[in-house]
């Protein structure tokens, strides 16, 4: 993609927009990386209201991006617009703006677009970031959104006891790798499952979870989680759906929590798999709740002191998988629904 010098006082701007709806995987096809042209190193004049230009440094990869490529107006968040640019969170420095709270060379995080500059007209969602020797990409994983889910997700949803027994699906991703470590830290057994034998390795020994398993060689869920769970299932932090889910809900204790962060096994959502065992809601009295992380905004200064001292106390470790470039964002994405990442997958676009 070979582009004349941009003129002076602007800079050229690569942008991934997607193609047009889905109703499956998503695949590199759906989008493109297409050249925006020149754009103004400024926030332009007469803007509607306060508006903050950036040029972003990191990229996240998240599962929720991929409901947002269909034609389904019924979400907590609207769909793309086909021929428009695709969103996402991303950490980035600000070039210039018009909001008294953000000047230029500011690190913030929020919601950006999928592009070497943005312009902001909702500043007021950025946060920004205070540098120190966390590294920034760590803002759209440990610090940002996925550890935000987990920490919510475990501490309000799941209210967890010490000595309970905790199950965790897709445990090594970017969600899943943190709530074990916060069940371990609560001093609860937890036991995880991912897709390869690596991932395995990694819940184990890098994680800290009391056991692992590959669930692509377990023919029979059910049975493999009577295996790791004799006593049954307090908790379960439910990432995947589909047979995963039927098989905790025949192992859960009674009383025990599901809460339902995502079910990455339902790609297309035009004919999800239907789930067979949720009478054991009813004799088990099992309580199963959906939520979603901004619902509990209130508490991430918390999360954010709570996290970032168990990090730097060595007490939580974290794996991030990072592509390098904007033009490898496609595959990035789509790795997503194959397990292709090892930990949070981000991309790298540019240096500060």
């Amino acid at each position: 993609m070979e582009q004349a010098s941009p003129p002076a006082g602007s800079a050229r701007n690569r942008k991934v927009v997607l193609r047009e709806y889905i109703s499956r995987a998503p695949r590199e096809d759906d989008m493109s990386l297409v050249d925006g042209g020149a754009v103004p190193l400024r926030v332009p004049e007469g803007a509607a209201g306060p508006a903050v230009l950036v040029k972003n440094l990191y990229l996240s990869c998240d599962p929720y991006m991929r409901g947002r490529m269909r034609d389904f107006h019924g979400s907590y968040i609207p769909p793309f617009k086909p021929g428009s640019v695709i969103e996402g969170l991303g950490v980035a420095r600000v070039v210039d703006s018009t909001h008294p709270g953000f000047v230029a060379g500011d690190i913030v995080s929020g919601m950006t677009g999928w592009e070497e500059y943005s312009l902001i007209d909702k500043p007021e969602q950025l946060n920004k970031i205070q540098q120190s020797d966390i590294p920034l990409s760590y803002h759209l994983g440990l610090l940002g959104m996925p550890g935000f889910t987990a920490y919510v997700g475990f501490y309000e949803i799941c209210s967890p006891k010490k000595g309970e027994f905790v199950f965790v699906s897709a445990a090594s991703g970017a969600v899943g790798q943190i709530v074990g470590q916060l069940a371990k830290l609560h001093g609860c057994y937890v036991v995880g499952s991912a897709g390869t034998n690596e991932k395995v390795e990694l819940l184990k020994d890098k994680f800290g979870f009391d056991a692992a398993f590959n669930y692509k060689e377990e023919p029979d869920l059910t049975a493999a989680l009577k295996r790791y769970f004799p006593e049954g299932i307090d908790i379960y932090f439910e990432n995947v759906g589909g047979p995963m889910l039927d098989a905790v809900l025949l192992n859960m204790r009674m009383h025990g929590r599901i809460a339902v962060c995502g079910m990455v096994s339902q790609h297309g959502m035009t004919d999800p798999a239907g789930i067979h065992n949720l009478f054991c809601l009813v004799p088990k009295r099992i309580s199963m709740k959906g939520f979603i992380q901004s619902d509990y905004i209130n508490l991430f200064p918390q999360f954010l002191d709570y996290m970032t001292k168990h990090y730097k106390d060595g007490k939580i470790a974290y794996v991030e998988d990072v592509s390098i470039g904007l033009e490898n964002a496609l595959a990035a994405f789509v790795g997503l629904f194959s397990g292709k990442n090892v930990g949070k997958q981000v991309v790298y676009v540019s240096q500060e």
